[in-house]
């Protein structure tokens, strides 16, 4: 069983934004200049880049990651990634990790926005993270600060080299209509996870991903409690809305699922980390303590009659691992 593993460096955006760059939201690497020795869809994949001491193909060295081959004349290699959304972006991580006398020298970044699909030749792209070092075997994270919607990203490095894995944090810009029915607790639709109080196994986050995890690994997996309470996280939802419907789904989770589980919602304006944390303890109940089976799909429309909410906090009694969460419900404004 794999342990999730936080850098203690990674800054907030990592943390309380999406990363728009993932291909189980839809995102896709869709061009580049090169990719001879590690095809450039690695460099998207949502696992931790691993090394694999022997591991050889017909190009030479196996690489987790997306690798051109040694440049020989002038010039740089580059990446296009079409975003899983159009998203206004907070963040970026260029991970070189195991990539060490084969990572390149420096990196910028750009963007696009396309109407429909994707950018011709003589798109214009804007610089978003001007030339930057970058080191070997390492995460290196940049703030950016840009309002704009953009839905491509051009990844250059220079002359050549390895990338681990590229990750572009962000928060979709499509607008939800008043009246429109939606899963508000997609993290497509511009849902995401303030915080949780253990995610030893498996990050919260995953809860707000399409479709049905693959494994066990893809889930929130708390560690085994050994004291009083029960397990939670808090979730910011992807607009304001009432919720009518709930969907639990231990998928892969057997004997490790959670009893049971609650939801708490409030409607929030503002606020810290810290300050919802706090005050979600005492939020109205959404859905009573409700007992889970293993490795199903469980709805739920028993719920509280609230008004529009736009957080809510989900219990799981007392630890365990849960796949997916979906809150079918109507957007009301935002």
């Amino acid at each position: 069983m794999a342990v999730v593993i936080v850098d203690p460096e990674a800054p907030d955006f990592t943390r309380h934004y999406t990363n728009l760059a993932d291909p189980r939201l839809g995102a896709e690497a869709i061009a580049c200049s090169d990719d001879f020795f590690a095809e450039m869809s690695r460099m998207l994949s949502p696992d931790e880049p691993v090394f694999i001491p022997g591991k050889y193909d017909a190009h030479g060295k196996w690489m987790d990651g997306w690798e051109s081959r040694r440049k020989r004349e002038p010039g740089n290699d580059w990446c296009v990634v079409r975003l899983a959304r159009a998203a206004r972006i907070a963040g970026v991580d260029i991970d070189t990790r195991h990539f060490t006398g084969n990572y390149p020298p420096g990196a910028s970044l750009e963007a696009c926005f396309c109407k429909a699909g994707d950018p011709a030749a003589d798109a214009v792209w804007t610089p978003l993270l001007p030339t930057v070092a970058l080191q070997g075997n390492a995460h290196h994270y940049h703030a950016i600060s840009s309002d704009a919607a953009w839905t491509h990203m051009r990844l250059s490095i220079y002359p050549d080299g390895g990338i681990a894995r590229l990750r572009v944090y962000g928060r979709p810009a499509t607008a939800h209509a008043p009246g429109s029915e939606i899963d508000l607790a997609a993290a497509i639709n511009g849902a995401w996870v303030i915080a949780t109080n253990n995610e030893h196994f498996g990050r919260a986050a995953t809860l707000l991903l399409p479709g049905r995890g693959v494994n066990m690994g893809d889930g929130w997996e708390t560690r085994r409690r050994r004291e009083p309470g029960n397990d939670w996280c808090v979730i910011a939802l992807a607009a304001p809305g009432i919720i009518e419907r709930v969907e639990v789904d231990t998928a892969h989770f057997k004997g490790n699922y959670p009893d049971a589980c609650s939801l708490q919602a409030a409607c929030m304006t503002g606020g810290t980390e810290q300050t919802l944390i706090t005050q979600s303890m005492f939020w109205p109940e959404l859905l009573a303590p409700q007992k889970l089976q293993m490795d199903a799909v469980m709805g739920f429309d028993n719920l509280a009659k609230l008004s529009a909410v736009t957080h809510v906090r989900f219990n799981i009694y007392p630890d365990g691992g849960v796949s997916r969460l979906r809150l079918f419900g109507k957007v009301v404004g935002e």
